[in-house]
Protein backbone atom coordinates (compact mmCIF):
# COMPACT_ATOMS: atom_id res chain seq x y z
CA UNK A 1 0.00 0.00 0.00
CA UNK A 2 0.88 3.53 -0.13
CA UNK A 3 0.37 6.30 2.01
CA UNK A 4 0.12 10.19 0.63
CA UNK A 5 1.08 12.86 3.37
CA UNK A 6 -2.56 13.67 4.40
CA UNK A 7 -5.29 11.17 3.59
CA UNK A 8 -8.54 12.37 4.47
CA UNK A 9 -9.99 9.69 6.29
CA UNK A 10 -14.09 9.28 5.59
CA UNK A 11 -16.53 9.50 8.35
CA UNK A 12 -17.34 5.58 8.62
CA UNK A 13 -20.86 4.37 10.27
CA UNK A 14 -20.88 4.01 13.62
CA UNK A 15 -20.46 0.52 15.38
CA UNK A 16 -19.24 -0.60 12.09
CA UNK A 17 -17.13 -3.39 11.19
CA UNK A 18 -14.02 -4.53 8.51
CA UNK A 19 -13.48 -8.05 7.83
CA UNK A 20 -9.91 -8.58 6.49
CA UNK A 21 -9.10 -12.15 4.95
CA UNK A 22 -5.96 -12.17 3.44
CA UNK A 23 -3.10 -14.68 3.76
CA UNK A 24 0.04 -12.19 4.01
CA UNK A 25 -0.43 -11.46 8.03
CA UNK A 26 2.05 -8.25 6.85
CA UNK A 27 -1.05 -7.00 4.61
CA UNK A 28 -3.78 -7.76 7.28
CA UNK A 29 -1.40 -5.98 10.38
CA UNK A 30 -1.34 -2.79 7.32
CA UNK A 31 -5.11 -2.64 7.12
CA UNK A 32 -6.08 -3.30 10.57
CA UNK A 33 -3.95 -0.22 11.47
CA UNK A 34 -5.30 1.73 8.66
CA UNK A 35 -8.65 1.04 9.70
CA UNK A 36 -8.23 1.53 13.56
CA UNK A 37 -7.10 5.00 12.13
CA UNK A 38 -9.90 6.07 11.60
CA UNK A 39 -11.79 4.22 14.45
CA UNK A 40 -13.13 1.41 12.68
CA UNK A 41 -13.02 -1.92 14.26
CA UNK A 42 -11.82 -5.42 12.24
CA UNK A 43 -11.52 -8.87 12.44
CA UNK A 44 -8.62 -10.56 10.52
CA UNK A 45 -8.61 -13.72 8.94
CA UNK A 46 -5.80 -15.37 7.47
CA UNK A 47 -7.85 -18.18 5.58
CA UNK A 48 -11.41 -18.89 4.23
CA UNK A 49 -11.60 -21.37 6.81
CA UNK A 50 -11.06 -19.44 9.53
CA UNK A 51 -13.78 -17.05 8.55
CA UNK A 52 -16.51 -19.30 7.06
CA UNK A 53 -15.96 -21.22 10.93
CA UNK A 54 -16.15 -17.61 13.01
CA UNK A 55 -19.38 -16.19 14.31
CA UNK A 56 -19.58 -12.78 12.82
CA UNK A 57 -22.04 -10.18 14.36
CA UNK A 58 -24.83 -8.13 13.26
CA UNK A 59 -23.81 -4.80 12.21
CA UNK A 60 -23.05 -3.12 9.62
CA UNK A 61 -19.58 -4.03 7.76
CA UNK A 62 -17.92 -5.57 5.18
CA UNK A 63 -15.07 -7.75 3.58
CA UNK A 64 -11.80 -6.65 2.67
CA UNK A 65 -10.67 -9.83 0.86
CA UNK A 66 -7.73 -11.11 -0.91
CA UNK A 67 -8.82 -12.60 -4.64
CA UNK A 68 -5.79 -15.34 -4.55
CA UNK A 69 -5.91 -17.29 -1.46
CA UNK A 70 -4.55 -20.73 -1.13
CA UNK A 71 -6.69 -23.74 -1.49
CA UNK A 72 -10.07 -21.80 -1.94
CA UNK A 73 -10.05 -18.79 -3.62
CA UNK A 74 -11.71 -15.07 -2.65
CA UNK A 75 -14.55 -15.22 -5.50
CA UNK A 76 -15.14 -18.79 -4.60
CA UNK A 77 -15.15 -17.81 -0.85
CA UNK A 78 -17.17 -15.08 -2.22
CA UNK A 79 -19.76 -17.32 -3.89
CA UNK A 80 -19.82 -19.37 -0.42
CA UNK A 81 -20.89 -16.42 1.60
CA UNK A 82 -23.29 -15.96 -0.49
CA UNK A 83 -25.05 -19.25 -0.33
CA UNK A 84 -24.80 -19.10 3.68
CA UNK A 85 -26.68 -15.73 3.44
CA UNK A 86 -23.78 -13.30 5.09
CA UNK A 87 -24.29 -10.65 2.99
CA UNK A 88 -21.41 -8.18 3.53
CA UNK A 89 -20.40 -6.35 0.54
CA UNK A 90 -16.75 -7.34 -0.48
CA UNK A 91 -14.09 -5.12 -1.58
CA UNK A 92 -11.59 -7.55 -3.43
CA UNK A 93 -7.77 -6.57 -3.32
CA UNK A 94 -5.09 -8.27 -5.65
CA UNK A 95 -1.64 -8.31 -7.09
CA UNK A 96 -2.79 -10.05 -10.66
CA UNK A 97 -5.85 -8.93 -11.46
CA UNK A 98 -7.48 -9.02 -15.07
CA UNK A 99 -10.63 -8.06 -16.26
CA UNK A 100 -12.43 -11.28 -16.77
CA UNK A 101 -11.58 -11.59 -12.56
CA UNK A 102 -13.12 -8.41 -11.89
CA UNK A 103 -16.06 -8.97 -14.04
CA UNK A 104 -16.98 -11.67 -12.58
CA UNK A 105 -16.58 -10.23 -9.10
CA UNK A 106 -18.57 -7.33 -9.72
CA UNK A 107 -21.45 -9.61 -11.34
CA UNK A 108 -21.56 -11.54 -8.10
CA UNK A 109 -21.91 -8.84 -5.95
CA UNK A 110 -18.14 -6.97 -5.37
CA UNK A 111 -18.68 -3.34 -4.53
CA UNK A 112 -14.69 -2.66 -5.94
CA UNK A 113 -11.66 -4.35 -6.97
CA UNK A 114 -8.21 -3.14 -5.96
CA UNK A 115 -4.90 -3.76 -7.40
CA UNK A 116 -2.07 -3.92 -5.29
CA UNK A 117 -0.26 -1.67 -4.11
CA UNK A 118 -3.42 0.64 -3.47
CA UNK A 119 -3.63 4.20 -1.91
CA UNK A 120 -4.78 4.15 1.78
CA UNK A 121 -7.48 6.63 0.41
CA UNK A 122 -8.34 4.41 -1.97
CA UNK A 123 -9.02 1.47 0.59
CA UNK A 124 -10.73 3.98 2.86
CA UNK A 125 -13.54 5.23 0.20
CA UNK A 126 -13.95 2.24 -1.03
CA UNK A 127 -14.64 0.86 2.39
CA UNK A 128 -16.35 3.74 3.56
CA UNK A 129 -19.08 3.14 0.35
CA UNK A 130 -18.88 -0.38 0.78
CA UNK A 131 -20.28 -0.14 4.72
CA UNK A 132 -22.82 2.74 3.60
CA UNK A 133 -24.58 0.29 1.38
CA UNK A 134 -24.76 -2.45 3.69
CA UNK A 135 -26.33 0.05 6.53
CA UNK A 136 -28.69 1.09 3.84
CA UNK A 137 -30.19 -2.48 3.34
CA UNK A 138 -29.93 -3.23 6.51
CA UNK A 139 -32.50 0.14 7.24
CA UNK A 140 -34.34 -1.18 4.50
CA UNK A 141 -34.56 -4.11 5.23
CA UNK A 142 -35.55 -3.12 8.85
CA UNK A 143 -38.06 -0.70 7.38
CA UNK A 144 -39.31 -4.00 5.57
CA UNK A 145 -39.73 -6.01 8.61
CA UNK A 146 -41.74 -3.28 10.35
CA UNK A 147 -44.33 -3.21 7.46
CA UNK A 148 -44.71 -6.82 7.57
CA UNK A 149 -45.33 -6.82 11.33
CA UNK A 150 -48.16 -4.05 10.35
CA UNK A 151 -49.25 -6.27 7.88
CA UNK A 152 -49.60 -9.76 10.16
CA UNK A 153 -52.24 -7.66 12.27
CA UNK A 154 -54.54 -7.75 9.70
CA UNK A 155 -57.85 -9.45 9.05
CA UNK A 156 -57.61 -11.91 6.37
CA UNK A 157 -60.91 -9.62 4.75
CA UNK A 158 -58.20 -6.04 5.55
CA UNK A 159 -55.98 -8.17 3.04
CA UNK A 160 -58.29 -8.62 0.60
CA UNK A 161 -59.76 -4.87 0.95
CA UNK A 162 -56.20 -3.99 1.14
CA UNK A 163 -54.75 -5.66 -1.81
CA UNK A 164 -57.64 -3.74 -4.03
CA UNK A 165 -57.75 -0.49 -2.99
CA UNK A 166 -54.12 -0.56 -2.94
CA UNK A 167 -54.47 -1.79 -6.87
CA UNK A 168 -56.54 1.93 -7.78
CA UNK A 169 -59.61 0.25 -7.09
CA UNK A 170 -62.57 2.56 -5.56
CA UNK A 171 -64.70 1.51 -2.53
CA UNK A 172 -67.60 1.21 -4.49
CA UNK A 173 -65.85 -1.27 -6.61
CA UNK A 174 -64.15 -3.13 -4.28
CA UNK A 175 -67.37 -3.70 -2.39
CA UNK A 176 -68.89 -5.27 -5.83
CA UNK A 177 -65.74 -7.47 -6.30
CA UNK A 178 -65.77 -8.95 -3.18
CA UNK A 179 -69.63 -8.59 -2.09
CA UNK A 180 -70.24 -6.12 0.50
CA UNK A 181 -71.62 -3.22 1.29
CA UNK A 182 -69.69 0.29 0.34
CA UNK A 183 -70.04 1.01 4.29
CA UNK A 184 -68.57 -2.06 5.53
CA UNK A 185 -65.40 -1.55 2.83
CA UNK A 186 -65.28 1.64 4.10
CA UNK A 187 -64.73 0.71 7.70
CA UNK A 188 -62.02 -2.23 6.47
CA UNK A 189 -60.59 0.58 4.82
CA UNK A 190 -60.14 2.92 7.71
CA UNK A 191 -58.95 -0.39 9.75
CA UNK A 192 -56.41 -0.77 7.38
CA UNK A 193 -54.92 2.51 7.07
CA UNK A 194 -54.82 2.66 11.00
CA UNK A 195 -52.86 -0.65 11.50
CA UNK A 196 -50.74 0.20 9.02
CA UNK A 197 -49.66 3.52 10.56
CA UNK A 198 -50.51 5.87 7.26
CA UNK A 199 -52.74 8.28 6.55
CA UNK A 200 -52.80 8.63 2.89
CA UNK A 201 -53.82 5.84 -0.07
CA UNK A 202 -50.21 6.83 -1.58
CA UNK A 203 -48.00 6.39 1.75
CA UNK A 204 -50.31 2.30 1.82
CA UNK A 205 -49.64 2.25 -1.92
CA UNK A 206 -45.56 2.28 -0.92
CA UNK A 207 -45.91 -0.19 1.65
CA UNK A 208 -47.74 -2.42 -0.51
CA UNK A 209 -45.45 -2.21 -3.03
CA UNK A 210 -42.52 -3.16 -0.18
CA UNK A 211 -44.54 -5.96 0.10
CA UNK A 212 -45.79 -7.14 -3.14
CA UNK A 213 -49.08 -7.28 -2.11
CA UNK A 214 -50.86 -5.35 -4.48
CA UNK A 215 -53.70 -7.32 -6.61
CA UNK A 216 -54.00 -6.81 -10.19
CA UNK A 217 -56.52 -4.32 -11.23
CA UNK A 218 -59.84 -6.35 -12.43
CA UNK A 219 -62.52 -5.15 -14.41
CA UNK A 220 -65.66 -3.96 -12.53
CA UNK A 221 -69.24 -1.93 -13.15
CA UNK A 222 -68.26 1.78 -12.97
CA UNK A 223 -71.66 2.69 -11.95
Amino acid sequence: MTRPNQAQPPAPPSSAIVIIVDDDAGIRTSLDSLFRSVGLETRLFGSPAELLGSSLPDRPGCIVLDVRLPGVSGLDLQGQLVRQGISYPIIFMTGHGDIPMSVRAMKAGAVDFLSKPFRDQDMLDAVTAALERDALHRAEAATKDDIRAQYETLTAREREVMGHVTAGLMNKQVAALIGLSEITVKIHRGNVMRKMGVRSLADLVRKAEALGVSQTRRSTDQT
